[in-house]
């Protein structure tokens, strides 16, 4: 399988902090399909799931699966610091329905390279799903070059897909490919999808983004591919500010529910505590956003 384009990376919806909203989230499903979106990722850090219980994220997932009835990919973040919790959870969630997994590095302390190629070895051999393997050191504080990335790749074929959040992005989905040669891996640009357009340019196969807009990446992505770059560019730096709004450490995944609350989609836009609640100084900046963006000559969609 190979998982290109665009990748929409769902957030949990909670009521009022507390239980799952399972109606928004398959609202969030609903409004994914009708934008022509077919591959959703769950759970992860954009998800929550850390602070989900197990049984949660399954029916998390379960929700999702159902909802969609096959009709698009599901990347299900199945993340563990032990090899055999990551096995565990896995097969639970391909049971479900899952059709690629994503996969960080455990946050072992002096984690070595021959451990991190083996743990997705042996859930390769455990698991028959494809694995997307998550490059970003925030969330997983562990660091791999390209060339462990490639090595991983090479050495597991099921692992032949990269999502990178190691910024600079583009250099990186660079030297990715020029250190693969004759094995194709597609790399999937993420960083919320702040650099979209470079990555595309450096070579991404997509992107994988929670950006509350995904119709805008899927029309970037399109216009790319048709080799319309100026268009792409053009239709990309409209929104960018939203990104870069939404993107902000710590706040942004409660100022991605709230701008997929005002787009009718989330009844509540809370994040599950110890989240960070908005303020109205947050909400008013929002506010003046949104209505920035709605003026932009293109962005007429948007009002």
């Amino acid at each position: 399988m190979h998982i290109t384009g665009v990748v929409w990376t769902l957030p949990t919806p909670f009521r009022a902090g507390a239980d799952v909203d399972h109606e928004s989230l398959g609202r969030l499903v609903d409004l994914a399909l009708s934008l022509g979106v077919r591959s959703l990722g769950l759970l992860g850090t954009a998800g929550e799931s850390a602070r989900l219980t197990e049984r949660e994220r399954l029916a998390v997932t379960e929700t999702v699966a159902t909802r969609t009835g096959g009709r698009a990919t599901l990347i299900v973040d199945t993340t563990a610091d032990g090899v055999r919790t990551c096995i565990d959870f896995s097969r639970q969630v391909k049971a479900i329905g899952a059709s690629a997994l994503l996969v960080s590095p455990p946050r072992t302390s002096r984690v070595g390279v021959e451990w991190i190629v083996n743990h997705y070895r042996q859930l390769a051999e455990a698991v028959d799903l494809p694995i997307v393997v998550q490059d970003g050191v925030v969330q997983s504080g562990v660091s791999m070059d390209a060339g462990l990335l490639v090595r991983i790749s090479r050495e597991v074929p099921a692992a032949r897909t990269i999502k990178l959040d190691d910024v600079p992005t583009s250099m990186k989905v660079a030297r990715i490919l020029a250190a693969a040669t004759e094995t194709r891996i597609d790399v999937l640009g993420g960083h919320g999808g702040q650099f979209l357009v470079e990555d595309l340019m450096a070579g991404a196969a997509g992107v994988a983004s929670g950006f509350a807009y995904p119709e805008v990446l899927d029309r970037v992505v399109a216009e790319f591919r048709a080799g319309r770059e100026e268009q792409a560019i053009d239709v990309f730096h409209r929104v960018l500010p939203l990104m870069k709004f939404e993107g902000q450490e710590s706040v942004g995944i409660a100022v991605r529910k709230e701008m997929l609350r005002r787009r009718g989609v989330l009844a509540d836009s809370s994040t599950r505590a110890p989240g960070i609640v908005l303020d109205e100084g947050m909400r008013t900046a929002i506010d003046r956003l949104l209505a920035w963006a709605a003026r932009q000559p293109g962005n007429e969609w948007m009002s």
